[in-house]
């Protein structure tokens, strides 16, 4: 059964080391799914930002853009060619007033989730918020209505059902960081635990 879910990744392929392709996208979730509407979102940035809420209507006013990547799951499988729609986060920072001394990032999530990233991991090339997922409205189970995408990290990185961005003076571990997950998650150098 297996074989007929994942299979190895070709030698000359980008696959992290230790990953298996699957055509399939596999759900992962700790804890129960939150139930979000697009009536209901807000994505509330604060710390060492000028506090500021947007709603579904404000973020999908901002420019809009779809990319294609692959994605790693640190649990050693990786979908290949996931295309996503939503703002980049280089786009994002272009609309907020973000205190120079902000080094990192704490992603929260409906749920209680949260996980950490550098400011420049956040700012890397292809990194959304994201509203589709295959040019549709992102499923409850895959994060929808809004989850961020980050895919030069593992996929615990992609938070799900985002609700706000914390600008941060240093690094402090999120959710999966403080139970044995690594700080970054870099899936070539597979940085899977601390």
């Amino acid at each position: 059964m297996l074989g007929k879910i994942f299979h190895k990744a070709p030698a000359s392929s980008n696959v992290p080391p230790g990953q298996s392709v699957t055509e399939r996208f596999p759900v992962m979730t700790y804890g129960p799914t939150p139930r979000v509407s697009e009536a209901t979102f807000e994505l509330r940035i604060f710390g060492l930002a000028e506090e500021t809420t947007l709603s579904w209507e404000a973020l999908l006013a901002l420019p809009q853009t779809r990319i294609t990547r692959d994605f790693h799951c640190v649990t050693h499988w990786s979908k290949l060619g996931v295309s996503w729609t939503g703002v980049l986060t280089t786009e994002l920072i272009r609309h907020l007033a973000v205190h120079p001394e902000a080094t990192h990032v704490m992603l929260h999530c409906y749920g209680g989730y949260t996980t950490n990233l550098a400011l420049e991991d956040f700012l890397a090339d292809g990194c959304l918020i994201a509203h589709k997922l295959e040019g549709q409205p992102i499923p409850v189970d895959h994060g929808g209505p809004v989850r961020a995408v980050i895919p030069h990290l593992y996929a615990w990185k992609s938070a799900k059902w985002l609700s706000g961005i914390e600008f941060m003076r240093g690094d402090r571990p999120g959710f999966w960081e403080r139970n044995g997950y690594h700080r970054r998650g870099d899936p070539f150098r597979e940085e899977r635990y601390s």
